[in-house]
C-alpha cells in the first residue's frame, strides 16, 4: 500500500482492545498483583513516551526542515540520516521515509497488519492507529476517516496512504501554517501535533496554539 491512494472514514470508536491488547492487560493485572511492578512508574513511563519524548522530537524534526532548506532536501532523500542528525535513532526508527503535505496532495499512514510504527520520533502509537477500524478504513475511506478527526480537506486535495512496515515508517511533514514568518523553531514546533505528523490532522493555526498557551 505504499504509494496507495486511499479515502478514509473513521470514528472514534478505535478504543475497542484487539486480543493482544486484552493479553498485555491481563499480564499487566498479574504483575501488579505480585508486586513485579509499579502501575504509577508504569504509567508515567508510557506517557513520557507517549506524549512527551517522542512526539516532541517528531515536532522538532518537522520545525528544522519548515526553515532549514538544506535540511529539508536531506529529509526528504534520506529521512533515517537527517532525523539521527538531531539524536532521534533507535529500534524502530531505522528506516524512516517523510512524505511532504501540501495543499494539492495530503499524505496519511497507517499499518494494516499491526502496529508499525515510528518510535524515536513519535513515541507509542495511539489506541485508535492499532484499532481494526482505522486499519481497514485507512485504506477504504480516507477522506472520512480525516473527516472524523476534523480534517476536511478539498475535493481537488488527492489524498495518499502509506503502509508502514517492519521495515519501512514513515514520517508525514505537515504544511507550515501561515503566518508563521519570523517563527523561532521552537515556537514552530509547539503547532506540530502528534496526528499531524501520521497525517489524520493538519499542524495548528498560530492563534489557536497561542491561545492554548
Amino acid at each position: 500500500m505504499t504509494g496507495h491512494n486511499h479515502v478514509h472514514d473513521h470514528s472514534h470508536d478505535h478504543s475497542e482492545l484487539g486480543e493482544m491488547d486484552l493479553r498485555v492487560r491481563a499480564l499487566e493485572s498479574v504483575l501488579t498483583q505480585k508486586g513485579y511492578i509499579d502501575p504509577a512508574a508504569l504509567d508515567a513511563l508510557i506517557d513520557t513516551y507517549q506524549t512527551r519524548i517522542g512526539p516532541r522530537n517528531g515536532a522538532r524534526v518537522v520545525a528544522r526542515a519548515w526553515v532549514d532548506p538544506n535540511f529539508h532536501e536531506w529529509l526528504m532523500a534520506d529521512a533515517t540520516a537527517a532525523i539521527a542528525s538531531l539524536g532521534y535513532t533507535g529500534r524502530q526508527g531505522e528506516h524512516m521515509v517523510a512524505v511532504q503535505n501540501t495543499g494539492e496532495q495530503h499524505h496519511m499512514v497507517v499499518c494494516t497488519l499491526c502496529s508499525c510504527y515510528p518510535w524515536p520520533v513519535l513515541g507509542l502509537p495511539p489506541t485508535w492507529y492499532k484499532s481494526a477500524p482505522y486499519r481497514s478504513r485507512a485504506v477504504k475511506d480516507p477522506r472520512g476517516v480525516l473527516a472524523d478527526f476534523g480534517t476536511v480537506l478539498p475535493e481537488t486535495t488527492r489524498i495518499r496512504v502509506w503502509d508502514s512496515t517492519a521495515e519501512v515508517r514513515y514520517l508525514v511533514i505537515p504544511q507550515r501554517p501561515a503566518g508563521t514568518e519570523g517563527w523561532s523553531e521552537d515556537e514552530l514546533a509547539s503547532l506540530v501535533s502528534r496526528d499531524s505528523m501520521i497525517g489524520t490532522r493538519l499542524a495548528d493555526a498560530p492563534v489557536a496554539a497561542r491561545s492554548a498557551a
